[in-house]
Order: structure tokens, then sequence, then C-alpha cells
């Protein structure tokens, strides 16, 4: 064992400047029994690290490898298994329990009293030693005698001196000529003595003998020396002729070296110079361009443009480390930024007084348009100041500032140029629109500013009168306006078309040449935008769908050249929108109908801009302006409305064709004439279900109200007046309604027929209702001729009260009731004659029918003939 514990700390724990100080010959628990070694060890160096380390031996070879150390600080408990009975196991509980079998119980003894020490000595730490003997720890030992113990082991160590390679090997060279060494170690260690003293004597003869030998080997080496002296001569004079060559030789070598870095600084500084020259170099034909050049000509203009594109790629160059400081490029620097400076100043104020100049010249051209209804020509003044883009753009690049403040002087000028010439425009309008100026003060129209004044005036309320006027009293409806919607004719109406349609299409192509300009002049892009109004979105406001308009107001930091045009139309055209709504309301105000043409003109020319571009000044415009016309619609169709909820009848005349029926015929044909093909058709169909329900439920309620005219020949001749309207305007999604209209028309006919017929044969049919109810009653009907009331003398009388001559008479009558009942313009008397004749023929065989079922073989038959009833009938009609 001591002879492996010399191998480990010779071939592991030396080079690892560590002590072996226990070893543990072991084997896991429970596995196959391979064998390792546990060592307790220490460092050399302070501060002292205790260890245990697991030694095994080397699979490929007969030596030992280090496989696993555990500081001794991480072990918490060591369990020696048995403190009574002897026992080779025990446990080292490290980051987990390692379980542990000694080859011997001396071995795992000694090892646990080791560890037991280290810990004493070195760390202190509470260490729970379990199983474990108490003689063992040596716990009756005061600490200090332990830390004794501890320390003559640790000197026992210190003075222990390994040997060399080549002490061991003599050693057992003598060892092995000494068998029995191993045995008596005294014989041994004093032949060791002879023989060193042996040695010592030999060696002092040999140094007495060589004296001689070493005088003459002195002597020899005194005159080597001087040999050497000799030579070391010769050598410094060699090197002396050899540095005065090298000295030269360097000087060369620097000259050269000099020359070399000279021409390539000069190859740099001239590549340098010329790159200077080539791009910071303005000619003077640019130079004079920019301080003198004519800004009116178009060859001076494009001299000037050449000279401001050369300065700026001049400002721009791309200069290399260190040119910055130099003090010609920045003299160049100066000169370039005085000369921009100069140029922008002299660009602005020129193009200042060209927009100036614009707009004296656009003003002595309005009096040639004054009566026209036409907008000035733009297209001179735009392909004029197109010449300066390039300028413009070159001034956007350099000097922001300038170019800004000829942005806001631009727009400035120019407003209050198109302001002037579309306030003029509108007056000219809208002078057209009323025909003259005094029926435009007529229609509350005061000064060039177009403004209306003073409020629509309450809404009549409507009587009917005579049949004689009917017509009359039907035309004086007054819609929403001052203006009767009757007064005006078709002409009219076309004509005001006209004008509104003349208006937005001089307004759009002048809205668009200016954007385009802007874009080109001042250089800013124009993108296709989905975001805007478009015609599908809508906002539903008190059950009113409205285009949205998305453009509240344009926001204080551009953030796009498209925003910016936006910005700059904006404030140009700033007075379009006023002026258009005050339009809107003076033809409102003239014609609540005309709301109609400017619905469908104004979604055409919407529909038109936005597929140009959704987000452009002019969609944006005319979305706010159609808000405006869609809510004027809305409001025409509830002012009808509102007209049928009021209507009032007369008490003392028949009631015929209601006003608000023969409104809607007008409006309904008007309409199906604007709409044609429309993009809003949609608020037109909307329009048309509120108003055919409303029609259909004021009808009724004037029908129910009616005293001299019956309710069904008024629900009658209304119902079939709507159904020929609608029949002869094919109006699709009022097809239901269509229908329906028909069906109250035929009811209140057949009812109105079956109520007047009572009348002529009274007693008749009161006698035949007799006879039907007593065969209700169960009674059979060739029995009921034997009761009393309904005998067949009482048959005889009542038939006797009806000849030929009295139901003729009765039916004149009836006709003149009828006629006194219907009124002149549906023309239905023939219509309502016709089926009264058909539904008096149907009682008549009905009452014959009866008589033959009731009084069979009486021989009784009516004083009159099918044939006599139409005889009768078209004798009347034809009387009348």
């Amino acid at each position: 064992m001591t002879a492996i514990k010399h191998a480990l700390q010779r071939d592991i724990f030396t080079p690892n400047d560590e002590r072996l100080l226990s070893i543990v010959n072991v084997c896991k628990a429970g596995k196959k029994k391979r064998n390792c070694f546990l060592c307790a060890t220490v460092t050399t160096e302070r501060p002292v690290q205790v260890n245990v380390v697991k030694v095994k031996k080397s699979d490929k070879g007969d030596f030992y490898k280090r496989q696993t150390a555990w500081a001794l600080r991480d072990l918490a408990v060591v369990d020696a298994k048995d403190a009574v009975k002897e026992s080779p196991e025990f446990d080292l509980h490290f980051d987990k329990v390692y379980k542990w079998v000694a080859s011997s119980t001396v071995e795992k003894n000694t090892f646990i009293s080791c560890i037991w020490k280290l810990n004493q000595r070195y760390l202190r730490k509470k260490i729970d030693f379990i199983n474990v003997s108490s003689q063992l720890l040596e716990e009756s030992v005061p600490s200090g005698e332990n830390q004794s113990v501890a320390g003559g082991d640790e000197e026992a160590v210190d003075e222990y001196q390994e040997l060399n390679a080549r002490e061991e090997q003599d050693i057992e060279i003598m060892m092995e000529g000494c068998e029995y060494a191993i045995a008596n170690a005294e014989a041994f260690a004093e032949k060791l003595s002879r023989e060193l003293q042996v040695l010592d004597g030999a060696n002092i003869q040999s140094i007495m003998a060589s004296e001689k030998q070493v005088n003459i080997l002195m002597k020899l080496l005194d005159e080597a020396l001087k040999e050497v002296d000799q030579i070391e001569l010769k050598l410094s004079s060699y090197e002396e002729m050899l540095q005065s060559v090298k000295e030269q030789m360097d000087q060369i070598s620097e000259s050269n070296h000099l020359i070399h870095l000279s021409n390539t600084n000069n190859v740099k500084l001239l590549s340098e110079i010329e790159f200077l020259v080539n791009h910071m170099d303005l000619a003077k034909g640019h130079i004079k361009a920019l301080q003198e050049g004519d800004l009116t000509s178009s060859r001076g203009i494009e001299a000037c443009t050449n000279a401001a594109d050369a300065l700026l790629q001049c400002m721009n160059v791309a200069l290399r480390p260190g040119h910055d400081m130099l003090h010609a490029v920045k003299q160049q620097q100066q000169r370039f930024s005085d000369l921009r400076e100069q140029f922008a100043r002299r660009l602005a104020s020129h193009l200042n007084s060209v927009f100036v100049q614009q707009g004296h010249d656009q003003s002595s051209t309005l009096a040639q348009h004054s009566a026209e209804l036409t907008l000035p020509n733009h297209h001179p003044f735009h392909r004029d100041l197109l010449r300066y883009a390039k300028l413009m753009e070159w001034l956007k690049n350099t000097d922001y500032g300038k170019y800004e403040g000829l942005t806001k002087n631009y727009m400035d000028y120019l407003s209050r140029l198109y302001e002037r010439e579309i306030k003029d425009f509108f007056e000219v309008a809208k002078i057209k629109m009323t025909g003259t100026t005094r029926e435009g003060k007529k229609f509350g129209l005061h000064g060039s500013s177009g403004k209306l004044t003073g409020s629509t005036s309450s809404l009549n309320k409507l009587s009917v009168q005579s049949s004689g006027n009917r017509r009359s009293q039907s035309s004086s409806l007054l819609d929403m306006g001052n203006m009767s919607a009757s007064d005006l004719d078709v002409a009219d109406r076309t004509k005001f078309d006209k004008i509104f349609e003349q208006v937005l299409s001089e307004l759009e192509p002048l809205c668009l040449a200016e954007q385009d300009f802007i874009s080109k002049f001042f250089k800013l892009q124009q993108h296709q935008s989905t975001s805007g109004t478009t015609m599908n979105e809508v906002e539903e406001t008190d059950g009113v769908a409205l285009s949205r308009s998305h453009t509240s107001g344009v926001p204080q930091t551009v953030s796009s050249e498209k925003d910016m045009i936006r910005q700059m139309m904006t404030k140009i055209f700033r007075c379009i929108e006023p002026e258009l709504n005050n339009l809107i309301a003076l033809g409102d105000k003239i014609d609540s109908f005309n709301s109609l043409y400017m619905l469908v003109k104004m979604s055409h020319h919407v529909w038109t801009a936005q597929n140009v571009d959704p987000a452009s000044f002019l969609s944006t415009t005319l979305g706010n302006v159609l808000v405006t016309v869609k809510r004027n619609f809305d409001k025409c169709i509830s002012n009808q409305m509102k007209q049928m909820d009021e209507v009032k009848i007369s008490k003392k005349s028949k009631v015929g064709i209601l006003p608000f029926v023969a409104e809607f015929e007008e409006f309904a044909a008007l309409a199906e004439s604007i709409f044609k093909n429309a993009e809003r058709r949609g608020d037109l169909d909307k329009a048309y279900i509120k108003l055919i329900r409303a029609v259909f439920d004021s009808v009724e309620k004037v029908a129910n109200e009616s005293q001299k005219t019956p309710r069904d020949v008024v629900m009658m001749e209304n119902f079939h007046h709507i159904f020929a309207t609608l029949s002869r305007l094919k109006i699709s999604c009022l097809e239901a309604e269509k229908k329906e209209a028909k069906q109250k028309y035929t009811d209140h006919l057949q009812s109105y027929v079956i109520y007047s017929l009572g009348q002529p044969l009274e007693k008749l049919n009161h006698f035949f209702e007799g006879v039907e109810a007593r065969v209700a009653q169960g009674i059979r009907e060739e029995e009921v001729s034997y009761q009393l009331a309904f005998n067949k003398q009482e048959l005889r009388k009542v038939i006797k009260e009806y000849p030929g001559k009295e139901v003729k008479k009765g039916l004149d009558n009836l006709y003149k009731k009828v006629d006194k009942h219907l009124c002149e313009e549906e023309n239905l008397l023939q219509v309502v004659w016709h089926s009264m004749q058909d539904e008096f023929i149907r009682q008549y065989k009905h009452f014959e029918g009866l008589i033959a079922r009731c009084y069979p073989g009486s021989g009784i038959t009516m004083e009159f003939t099918i044939q006599d009833i139409l005889d009768y009938c078209s004798s009347i009609a034809q009387s009348h």
C-alpha cells in the first residue's frame, strides 16, 4: 500500500501541487467489484484546500488516472454503518450519497480518522460522523492535542524528500547486489559506509595525481586566450569597416524610401487636386447666368436652370476626409452658398412678380366672361409658369424656406383671383336660373354673394273643391319652397338642369387643371389613394343615408406631398363649396323638385372625380356638397309626406282624385325621366317606398273622413289612378305596391257595386234574403212557399212592384247617383256601370234560381228579362 501511495503522490498529486495524506482501496456497493482509491489530499499553497479524490486504474495501461474530486467542505455526512461491529462499508454524503466498500476495516477507519482530523484542522465545519466509534474520533482528546497530532503528521510529511530517478536506480542496483539488505538493514548500512570511505580516499588520490596535468592544461588555456584576443582584434577592424558600409547603405535606402514616398504623395496630391477642380469648379457662364441671367425669356430660363443644376452638383459633391479643412475648399463652398442665396432671392422675387401680374391680367379678362356662364381659362398662365418648374424643384431642394414662401404667396394671390372669378361665375348662374336680376330679388337673392335670405313659408293646407275646379286645386299643392312645383313647367326645369350641369362642368376642369399645375410646378407627387369619400360610404342620420366625407380639415403639419396638394387646393378654392351650397339652396327654393336634378348631376360628377383620385380636393368638395343635396332631396320627400298628412277635404263637394295622388304621379314621372341610368337610383327607390306608403295611408284616411263621397268611391278612384300610374311608369321597386293598388281598386269597386245595387230592387232583395234565411234555418227549399210570409201570393205581390218600367227608372236613378259620386278625371263611370250591369244580371239569375227551387211549378217569373236589363242599361248609358 505504501508503494501505491508513493506512486500516486508522484504521478498524480505532485504535478497538481497536492500532498496525499490518506488512501483507502474501495469499490462501489452492490455493483461489480471494480476497485478504485479514495484519497484525502491538501494543497501545498495557501489557503489550503482539502479534497477527497477518486483515483482508478486506466483500462488501457498500468497507470492511474484522476477521475472525480470533491471538496471536503461539500461533505455533509460520514456514515460508518456500524459503530460496534466492524464493517468495511461506509457512505459519504456530498451532492448525493456515495456508498463504498473498503478492502479492509483498518483502511476504512484510518481514512475516516484522517477526514475527521482534516475537518478539525482546516474547516471546523459541522460534518456529521454517524455510526463511528468514539475512540476513532478521539472525542475525549482536547482540541489542542488534536491539532498537535495533526501537526505531527504534517511535519512527518514535510521531512520526507522524494528520490529522483537516478537515486532510485542506484538504490535498486545496490539492493539487487545485496539480497540480504532487506533482512539485515544494519549490515547493509555498514557496507555502504565502508564503500563510501573507500571512494572518498580514491577521489583525494586522483586529485593529487592530476595536479601536473592541470598546470599543463592551464598553460594551453592561456595560449588559447591570446589567440582569441588576436582574432577579436581582427574582427573588430572588420566590423568597423562593415559599419561604415552599413551606414552608407542605410543612407541610400532611406533616400530611396523618401523619393518613393515623395512620388506617392505627389500622385495622391494631384489626384485630390484634380478631384476638387473637376467637381468644385463652376463655369464662368454658369456664374454669370446665376447672377445676371434673364428670367423672362425661354433661353434665359434654360441657361439659369442649367447653371442652377451645375451649382447644386458642386455643392452636393461628396468631399473626401480632410477636404473640408482646406481653406480653398471653404472659400469655394462659401462662394457657392452666396451664389445660391443670391439666385434664390432673385428667382423668388421674379416669381412673386409673375404671380401678381397674373392676378392683374386675369382681372382684366373677367369682363369678357361676365355675361357668359364660363370660367376664364388659366392655361396660358400655367404654360408660362411651367417653364420655371425645374427651377422650383431646385429651389425646393436648396432653400426650402423660400420655396414655402413662394407657395404661400401663390396661394394668397390665386385664392383672391379665383374667388372673384368664381363668385362672378355663380352670380351669372343665379341670374340665369331666376331669369332676371329682379326675379332674383324676388327669390331672396341679394348682392353679389348670392346668399338666400328669408325663410321657407309654412306649407299651405289643401282643401278639395268641387269637381269642376279639381285640377286647378290639385295644381296648387306647394312643396318645400315658396314657389309652387307646378308653376314651373318642364322647360324651366330642363333649363335649371342645364345650368347646374354647366356650372359643374366648368368647375371640374378648372380644379383638375389647377391641381395638375400645382403638382407639376411645385414638384409634388400625386398618388392614387383608396381613402376619401366613396359612393358606397354612407352614414345614417335620423334614418337618412348620407355620403360620408373624410376631410373635415387639412392638418397643420402636412405629412405627405399629396396632403400638401390638397391643402393648397383647399386654400385656393375655398369659396367653391359655400358658393355651390348657395346655388343649391337657390335651386331648391325655386322648385324643390330641382333637388332631383341636382342629386343626379352631383352624384355623377362625384363618381367621375373619384375615378380620377378619390382623395383629391375636387372629389372631397363635391362629396361634401353631395351630402347637402341629398339632405335637400330627403327634405323634399319629407315635406311631401307631411303635406299628405295635413290634407283636408271639403264636406260639400265630392272628393275625386286626391291632390297628393296627382302630385305623386307628377313626382314619379319627373323622377323616372331624371334618374334614368343614374348612379344614385337606390336613393330614389327608398324615396318611392316611403312616398307610396304615405299615399296609401293618406288615401285611406281621407276616405274614412269623407262625408259627401262614399268611402268605396274615394278608395276605388284613387287606387285606380295609382295603379294606372305605376303600370305606365313601370317602376321595378314598386311592383308589390302596384299589385296592392290593383287589389284595393278591385275590392272597393266590387264593394261599391254591391252596395249600390241593393237600392233599385230593395223589397225584392229583402224578400229573397228572408227566403235564404229560412233555408239556412233548415227548411227545405220546396217547403218555403208554405211559409205565410213567403208564399206565392207574397212573391207575386213583390214582383208586381217591379215592372220593367220601374226597373228602368230605378236603374236610371242609380246611374245618376253613380255619376254624381264619380269624378270626371278618372273616367270610371262606364266601368262602374258595366260592373253594375253584370252584378244586376247575376242577382237576376240568382233570384230566378231561388224561384225555380223554392216555388217549383208555380209559373212565377220576373216581369222583365235579362235582355230587358241589357237594353235598359244601354239606353240609360247612351242617354247620359
